[in-house]
């Protein structure tokens, strides 16, 4: 009698691959060779990429040639019969695909050669993961090893969180140097609240910005030994914080409300965080237009001298948004990443997480957590804007041990 062995099946699972780092290593671990691993490797990650307002023809094209790769595309029903001059395109597939894609449509005509191109720089984008230096005058930062912690210093009377709390210069200091102490890698310094419910009222002027601000600023920068950012949306105080010493320009406007933050980052090489903002919450494609003014904010930016290198970018968490499309971003933030730049996530303390828990402002600590594990673990935050920088700190070190864990 052949006696044969009892098997418990094949021990089946769903493996996880989160980028192609993680792709190479499966395929190594079962014994795969060099060159199939290089070969197989592209075709374990799939993305789709939506392509806006295409030219009929075109898209039509784009179609036919994704298919034949085996991968999809999905199109208008209206532009089958070209009764419509424009689609927006669902593309669907592996990196392989759309490698041999882009090689294809570089050929075509109807702009598809330079679509090519923003495909292909948008999945190097993506998939990009790199380890670098971020420049802050005489100081530097290192993007990529694990996430910033960005502490929030408010010299102002009317703050949506501690609006009087700061306001004295020796207490602002203090708090500063606590922050440090707790492990914030950048202090973000404020003179005006730029709560929305502040928008109606005039704009602070800039003289009284600057002088809120400057006899904190001149102390930070002498006493502490991490950049700092002044949060403001004017040429003016940016110049004259940028004079105290300041490090970093933090524009909740993105350049986009004073034509001369650019030129003032620019002329002294500073980097700068470039936020999404919005006086309204009409949208049409939420994550589009937010993607589309971080383009034009960027593009501000580099012709304005701000080495691309030093843009940062913001999705303006409680800007612009009600609290289901906050959610919305943030349950979509990895999409920023299409952009290639740094991200910084500012959720601390928000209405989002007031109104989706029901508590008020001294209770969501544990809200502003989760947000914040949440946008490590989509790989979609290098920095965090924080108020409670310890507890913090804390969250972002164990995501970030589990997010490096190989």
């Amino acid at each position: 009698m052949v006696e044969v062995e009892r098997r418990e099946g094949n021990n089946l699972r769903v493996q996880i691959v989160i980028d192609s780092e993680d792709a190479k290593r499966a395929l190594e671990e079962i014994g795969v060779d060099s060159g199939g691993v290089r070969w197989m490797a592209p075709k374990a990650l799939h993305y789709i990429i939506k392509v806006k307002k295409l030219g009929t023809p075109a898209a039509l094209i784009l179609k036919q040639e994704m298919l034949s790769r085996g991968g999809e595309a999905a199109v208008s029903r209206k532009a089958g019969n070209f009764s419509v001059q424009e689609t927006d395109v669902l593309l669907m597939g592996t990196l392989r695909q759309y490698d041999e894609l882009c090689k294809k449509i570089k050929m075509q005509p109807f702009g598809l050669r330079r679509l090519a191109d923003e495909i292909q720089d948008v999945l190097r984008n993506y998939g990009k993961k790199e380890v670098r230096t971020l420049r802050c005058r005489d100081l530097s930062l290192t993007l990529g090893e694990r996430t910033l912690v960005m502490g929030i210093l408010n010299v102002t009377p009317d703050s949506f969180s501690d609006g009087g709390k700061f306001f004295d210069p020796s207490a602002a200091v203090e708090h500063a140097h606590r922050m440090v102490e707790e492990g914030a890698d950048i202090i973000d310094v404020g003179g005006e609240s730029t709560r929305p419910a502040t928008w109606t009222q005039e704009p602070l002027p800039a003289e009284e910005e600057i002088r809120r601000l400057r006899p904190v600023l001149e102390r930070l920068v002498k006493e502490l030994k991490v950049p700092i950012s002044v949060d403001t949306y004017k040429a003016e105080t940016a110049r004259a914080a940028l004079e105290a010493g300041v490090h970093i320009i933090n524009d909740i406007w993105g350049f986009q409300r004073d034509p001369g933050m650019a030129k003032v980052a620019g002329e002294y090489d500073v980097p700068v965080v470039l936020m999404h903002n919005k006086k309204d919450t009409a949208y049409r494609d939420m994550m589009g237009e937010i993607i589309a003014f971080l383009r034009k904010s960027i593009r501000i930016a580099e012709e304005g001298g701000v080495s691309p290198e030093n843009i940062i970018i913001d999705p303006g968490i409680g800007f612009g948004k009600t609290t289901e499309q906050n959610l919305i971003v943030l349950r979509r933030l990895a999409e920023l990443r299409s952009l290639g730049k740094p991200v910084l996530l500012g959720t601390s303390r928000k209405s989002v997480i007031g109104n989706t828990l029901n508590l008020p402002v001294d209770q969501r600590l544990e809200g502003s957590i989760a947000t914040v594990v949440w946008g490590i673990a989509q790989g979609a935050a290098d920095i965090i804007r924080v108020h409670d920088v310890k507890e913090s700190v804390r969250a972002a070190r164990m995501t970030d041990a589990i997010m490096n864990s190989r």
